[in-house]
């Protein structure tokens, strides 16, 4: 089992930047890849980014492409999420998660095998 702990979450204005951290423990986090997911009111959970478990390979959708970058430090068991010039429709509850298919750049939720309690995101106009 992994237990993930997401932090970093809150209120900015819009154009501004927030880092979101995932805390992970339990099994080996390093096989492990690890992707951010969002889900806001009303809507579906999406996919934000993903990344692989040395960290050689990311993957993210197209809405958040070029203003958000996930990395990870597997000697400290965390991955990141950092958004920049984030905008209103960037509002949402994020997910960090976990995917046994450690080489792959998992995109899809039904992939991911562990999950996050999710940390809260507003941007204001």
């Amino acid at each position: 089992q992994v237990q993930l702990v997401e932090s970093g979450g809150g209120l900015v204005q819009a154009g501004g930047s927030l880092r979101l951290s995932c805390a992970a423990s339990g099994r080996t986090f390093r096989n492990i890849a690890m992707g951010w997911f969002r889900q806001a009111g009303g809507k579906e959970r999406e996919f934000v980014a993903t990344i692989v478990w040395d960290g050689t390979h990311t993957v993210y959708a197209d809405s958040v492409k070029g203003r958000f970058t996930i990395s990870r430090d597997n000697a400290n068991n965390k991955v990141y999420l950092q958004m920049n010039n984030l905008k209103p429709e960037d509002t949402a509850v994020y997910y960090c998660a976990g995917s046994l298919r450690g080489s792959y750049t998992v995109t899809r939720a039904s992939n991911f095998d562990y999950w996050g309690q999710g940390t809260g995101v507003t941007v204001s106009s």
